[in-house]
């Protein structure tokens, strides 16, 4: 069986749909304003984004964004850091990651087995 679909609740749509488009190339399909985003990776998955006033999520909850090599990991840090969001270096922990703070409230990791 395959998970397909997924629904994030975040303080603000836009500023998540933006940020999905142009450092993970997912793609939006429809959108209600700053309310309602429905988006889509190259595989099919499907990502909601639903604006909600208070946004709480665990501690470690996070979504993920494997990629195909370190290199690739690092260029993402890179244009993030440059970006001026908050990221540590990429460390070799249970897979080579790092962590970003997404606008919206939720948290994602980007990482290379």
């Amino acid at each position: 069986m395959k998970l397909n679909h997924l629904n994030l609740t975040v303080s603000d749509v836009s500023a998540a749909r933006n940020f999905l488009e142009n450092y993970f190339g997912l793609k939006c399909g429809a959108s209600r304003g700053n309310g309602f985003a429905v988006m889509f990776d190259d595989d099919g998955f499907v990502l909601t984004l639903m604006k909600g006033s208070e946004v709480h999520y665990p501690n470690t909850f996070h979504i993920g964004f494997p990629q195909e090599s370190k290199e690739k990991v690092d260029i993402i840090n890179q244009r993030l850091k440059e970006a001026g969001f908050d990221v540590k270096p990429p460390l070799q922990l249970h897979s080579y990651t790092f962590y970003v703070e997404a606008p919206g409230g939720f948290t994602i990791e980007v990482l290379c087995q």
